[in-house]
């Protein structure tokens, strides 16, 4: 059976990472876990996390600067297990019952999958929206450099994705964006329309969901090169591990 891991990223979530966690624990099959890396919360959020269940794995819980680090510490704490398909996870959303069922369902034949979710507020209320609606579905390498349309929370993916994206190389903006135009340019991507979580938005969230952006257009241009530099980074690494040993890694 194959291993999922579900990678989630935590700080001071201890107001909804219970009820996050506790959506996801039905939908794991044996062997399947949660590793939570944690950017040194002073609240109960790793604490709260540890006393619901033996299948979450505490990784790491001292500061690592920020969303994207705290994601790679997650994914590559999972990836040395031999997990084999990992779900990226914010701490204060909920899984709809079935969600994990349609990750496995997809990455049967495709390398990665874009969910979706319902748009809510903190209290779980519906905002008329999915995150497809307000982000937008682009397709294509291109397209997704100039306006990003991957949010981590909806990705799921196999391991081969990571044979070629950890470590993450440093300077990159989103881990999601990276990810994504890495998925574009190397491997085969299904998106699943039906929403399977409730996102949930409530003022303090890490990540923007559509909203315009903050950033000049120097800042802009600059996330696009540095962005651009780690595809070619990845790409380089391809070229390498097929050079070494063509079968370590499989690549369309």
């Amino acid at each position: 059976m194959t291993r999922i891991a579900v990678c989630l990223a935590s700080y001071q979530g201890a107001a909804y990472i219970g009820e996050q966690i506790g959506s996801i624990l039905p939908q794991l099959f044996p062997g399947d876990k949660i590793y939570l890396s944690d950017d040194g919360s002073s609240d109960d959020t790793v604490a709260l996390a540890k006393s619901l269940s033996d299948d979450v794995v505490v990784v790491a819980t001292s500061r690592a600067g920020g969303v994207v680090p705290n994601f790679e510490r997650a994914l590559a704490a999972a990836y040395a297990t031999g997990a084999e398909q990992f779900v990226l996870c914010d701490q204060d959303d909920v899984w709809l019952p079935g969600r994990l069922a349609q990750v496995r369902a997809a990455l049967a034949t495709a390398d990665m999958v874009l969910l979706n979710g319902m748009v809510v507020d903190a209290q779980l209320t519906p905002l008329g929206a999915t995150i497809a609606d307000s982000i937008g579905v682009r397709h294509g390498f291109w397209r997704n450099l100039g306006k990003n349309s991957y949010i981590g929370c909806c990705m799921a993916f196999r391991r081969k994705v990571l044979d070629l994206a950890l470590p993450f190389p440093r300077g990159i903006q989103w881990h999601d964006w990276y990810l994504g135009l890495l998925a574009e340019r190397f491997f085969v991507i299904c998106r699943v329309q039906e929403p399977t979580m409730y996102y949930r938005r409530h003022g303090a969230n890490h990540s923007p969901t559509g909203e315009k952006s903050r950033y000049g257009l120097a800042k802009k241009i600059g996330m696009r090169v540095t962005m651009l530099r780690a595809i070619r980074l990845a790409s380089a690494r391809r070229a390498a591990k097929r050079r070494t040993d063509p079968a370590s890694i499989e690549v369309n």
